[in-house]
């Protein structure tokens, strides 16, 4: 027995060291930590326990019968994190370039469906060069079979993927499918094809970075949610983002000991908003004086500006926050803040999480470019998505909710629970040139002084309609508020609320304009 625990403690020390010293001084030298020093810094101490960490592959060609390591490239297994279970896996670079293998699959595999049946989120510490070329077509097949448990875990357990490496081709689909995608900077990368692929076939020059680095996929493409500097930045995100999280669909999602007064009053609210309706504001203000102090966590932060989401916390407890940011575009709808919107109500909604959106929207941007990149399907998704969502639902008018706008923006129509207005609200169908354009166009042209007559007629329909006490009238809006109370109207609501119980009718799934 002596000499059966020494074999099992020297192949214990063999998968350790991965692809041996001489890979991990490489690794290093490039700024990375190993696989298994990515776990010990992410977890709690001494909580992971390893599973498939002496599995093999078992292919002989192409040399690959010398090219055995313990774990073959990726180290699966559970662990706590801040003392709630999560289940994990990270690739490991050093071991074949980390390359995708079929026994990476069946690891990667097993510790989803583990992870979905104990309820618990599945966080993938991504670094491989892709599909192992030497396993030929089984190795792709692996890729689909991972693909299947994405998509079934999606909705019932959070699912993070953490780009620490290179990521390209079929491989880039398994964290597309995941929750939350987070890029470390320069050592980052997600590309379908690579740089000499795209040159022999287009004949375009690009490095690495500026097709699918970091900030590329942060700024322009969407694909991922968070920018780190470093590894360490990276793995901090995840601890933070799970602290707005429940473990699963069927939990609510975990609230901290309050430590802000839930009657706190932010004055600077009230004078927040410009006299002039044109003028920019940032409406980061309004969510620090909101909520919790210090408790935001923007996502998206790098793409659409124009639109405002993250988790914040109030009198403890985490809510998802949708906004418009006048800062940019005037805080206009266009295809890209929509479908940032759509995802994360529906990831809200998936997990139990409340929704509290401020509204300081124009429209939709207007443009031959927008209509033809398909602005009405894109726009679409913010109703389908708000619409479908029985979470409890709140909205605040801030400023401007103009037409198609003011519905999509979680109106009362789409099944939200509570509206609210600010006094500076303007809720109407469209700005007043506009509407007097339509209205007044050959009484303006007949008038002694059409240009006196017009701006006239545009003070009149602003009196009228430009104000929140036509929509609160007619039942549009709940209540008009002072802004300072915002916070605790809020958490008063969401008491009553939390108990809500909503459903949809009984089907197979929607179909959400994509």
């Amino acid at each position: 027995m002596k000499d059966k625990l020494q074999e099992l403690r020297q192949m214990r020390m063999k998968a350790r060291l991965g692809g041996g010293e001489k890979r991990i001084a490489e690794q290093h030298a490039k700024g990375k930590q190993t696989a298994r020093e990515r776990i010990e810094m992410l977890l709690d101490s001494g909580t992971f326990q390893e599973l498939g960490g002496l599995a093999t592959h078992n292919f002989t060609d192409f040399g690959m019968a010398d090219k055995r390591f313990p774990g073959d490239g990726v180290i699966t297994g559970f662990g706590k994190l801040d003392g709630r279970r999560i289940a994990i896996y990270a690739q490991d670079f050093t071991v074949l370039g980390g390359s995708f293998s079929q026994v990476q699959a069946q690891k990667i595999c097993k510790i989803m469906e583990l992870a979905q049946e104990s309820g618990i989120p599945v966080i993938g510490l991504l670094d491989s060069g892709g599909a192992r070329i030497q396993e030929g077509v089984k190795s792709l097949a692996a890729y689909g079979e991972l693909f299947v448990r994405n998509v079934l875990a999606s909705g019932v357990v959070p699912q993070i993927s953490v780009q620490m490496g290179p990521c390209a081709g079929g491989s880039v689909y398994s964290p597309a499918l995941t929750d939350f995608v987070i890029m470390v900077k320069k050592t980052g990368y997600m590309f379908i094809t690579g740089p000499e692929v795209i040159k022999a076939v287009t004949g375009e020059q690009v490095d690495f970075e500026s097709l699918g680095g970091a900030m590329v996929h942060n700024s322009v493409s969407g694909v991922a949610h968070f920018a780190a500097d470093d590894e360490g930045s990276a793995l901090r995100i995840v601890k933070e983002l799970l602290n707005y999280l429940p473990l699963n669909n069927s939990e609510d999602p975990p609230r901290v000991t309050p430590y802000d007064d839930p009657a706190r009053r932010d004055e600077s609210l009230d004078h927040l908003i410009p006299e002039s309706s044109d003028e920019p504001y940032d409406m980061r203000q309004v969510v620090s004086g909101v909520f919790d102090r210090g408790s935001f966590l923007e996502v998206h932060a790098h793409y659409a500006k124009n639109a405002l989401i993250g988790f914040a916390r109030l009198d403890g407890y985490p809510v998802g926050v949708v906004a418009n940011q006048p800062l940019f575009i005037a805080g206009v709808l266009d295809t890209d803040s929509a479908d940032k919107i759509a995802r994360f109500v529906r990831f809200c909604d998936a997990f139990n999480l409340p929704i509290i959106t401020f509204v300081d929207c124009p429209g939709y941007l207007p443009g031959v470019a927008q209509e033809h990149g398909g602005i009405i399907r894109h726009g679409a998704k913010i109703i389908y998505s708000y619409c479908e969502a029985t979470v409890p639902k709140i909205s605040v008018v801030v400023r401007k909710a103009m037409g198609g706008a003011y519905i999509a923006m979680s109106s009362k129509q789409m099944r939200t629970d509570l509206a609210y207005a600010w006094p500076s609200a303007e809720i109407a169908v469209m700005g007043p040139e506009g509407a007097v354009n339509i209205l007044y166009r050959e009484e303006i042209s007949k008038a002694a002084n059409p240009a006196e007559r017009r701006q006239q007629l545009i003070q009149e329909y602003v009196d009228k309609f430009h104000n929140p006490y036509s929509a609160a009238d007619m039942g549009q809006i709940d209540e008009v508020i002072e802004p300072s109370t915002t916070r605790l109207r809020l958490i008063t609501a969401l008491e009553i609320l939390r108990s809500k119980v909503s459903s949809n009718p009984p089907k197979k799934h929607g179909l959400m304009p994509m």
